[in-house]
């Protein structure tokens, strides 16, 4: 008998587009784009394989602007001449009523001169990453920030063009966005940085060029997200203080949607062990109703998505899930849990659209793809504390 689960309800966005129901795919890094940026055939598949069930798929990050590039296999969306692709992406992606949202940013010092071939990674100032073997940046220039800001509008004309749903803008996880809220990579003095306040300026920017790109090219309602980390672990860094300051003057920006980063979606403070209360309430609590929230981090069966949105929360994101199972939504709906799979297998990589340059990136954040249950959220903070959340 199939059970009713809340997630499973619509939901329409104040510009009124309407989602089929609350169960989101976040942006996953797949590492599988050609080497240029463009979309390649593995990555067509794997969007094929996995769309159609939830409301909302977010599709892996794309760069802004050439020096943004974070990682090999990493989607480009920095010229037109990447159109065509991502016109393809988008057609693949928005299979069965899904919205397709193009997540984009810039890498900042989350990056290397290799991986940018020869060019030195950039920051809000000149701090390098507290990560092994990580480079030092070159502070960018106001001029140079001005830039990246137009850079981020122009990607989003580019997404309205290739037939996005929307787009999600990458202010977690480590990446420039974040650096430039962080006391500890934004050492400026000038308008892009000092107090709290001066350091939101870089997203707020970036909010109004995305949302003068919409106004010229969008001819219908096209959705805005924000994703943001709650807390670095860095001295200095971003406190939970802060992070509930940024995220009240978020709630009041002409964005549709706020989406928490965390590898657990109950993870308390990093920095106050004794504070008990889960972050996503604090949130909640601060947001108080303005955006929709979206929740992730270690949400696997339809009974702990269904307590995400019992608790108050909007929409619920399943990551590693998701690629283990992906008609996890069209087996919910059929009553059909028990043949959800939680495991993989080797013999099943090819079906699940899993290459191979995917399957090694998994492995290298700590998670044994033969038979997975749980990545390791230890390797996260450990290895790549910039994939922290995505899975």
């Amino acid at each position: 008998m199939t059970k009713h689960y809340q997630f499973l309800e619509p939901y329409t966005f104040t510009n009124g587009v309407t989602v089929k129901n609350r169960i989101v795919i976040p942006p996953m890094t797949e590492a599988s784009s050609l080497e240029d940026g463009s979309i390649s055939k593995d990555e067509l598949d794997y969007f094929a394989t996995h769309t159609g069930g939830a409301g909302i798929f977010v599709a892996p990050v794309a760069n802004v602007s050439v020096d943004g590039k974070g990682f090999e296999g990493q989607l480009s969306i920095t010229d037109d001449r990447f159109l065509p692709g991502l016109t393809k992406m988008a057609s693949t992606m928005k299979n069965n009523g899904t919205k397709a949202i193009l997540q984009i940013f810039h890498a900042g010092r989350m990056s290397s001169t290799a991986i940018l071939r020869g060019t030195q990674p950039v920051s809000a100032s000149a701090i390098p990453a507290p990560r092994p073997n990580a480079e030092t940046p070159r502070e960018l220039t106001s001029e140079e920030v001005q830039k990246i800001v137009d850079d981020f509008g122009q990607a989003t004309r580019r997404a309205i063009q290739a037939g996005f749903d929307g787009i999600e803008l990458h202010g977690a996880n480590t990446y420039l966005m974040q650096q430039f809220f962080s006391p500890h990579s934004n050492r400026r003095t000038d308008k892009w940085g000092g107090d709290v306040n001066g350091r939101m300026t870089f997203a707020l920017e970036i909010i109004k060029s995305v949302r003068a790109a919409i106004n010229e090219y969008a001819t219908k309602p096209f959705i805005v997200g924000y994703r943001i980390s709650p807390e670095e672990v860095e001295e200095p860094g971003i406190r939970l203080e802060d992070t509930l300051q940024f995220i009240d003057v978020l709630a009041d920006q002409p964005i549709d949607y706020l989406h928490i980063s965390m590898g657990y979606a109950w993870r308390t403070s990093l920095n106050n062990k004794e504070d008990k209360e889960p972050i996503i309430f604090k949130i909640k609590e601060k947001v108080a109703g303005r955006k929709p929230l979206i929740s992730v981090g270690s949400i696997q069966t339809p009974a702990e998505a269904e307590k995400v949105i019992t608790s108050g929360i909007d929409f619920v994101a399943l990551g590693r899930q998701f690629l283990r199972e992906p008609r996890w939504v069209q087996k919910v709906e059929l009553g059909q849990e028990e043949s959800i799979r939680y495991t993989i297998s080797d013999a099943e990589l090819e079906e699940l659209g899993i290459n191979n340059a995917f399957y090694n990136f998994l492995k290298m954040l700590g998670a044994d793809m033969n038979f997975v249950g749980e990545v390791h959220k230890d390797n996260f903070s450990k290895e790549l504390g910039s994939i922290e959340g995505n899975y």
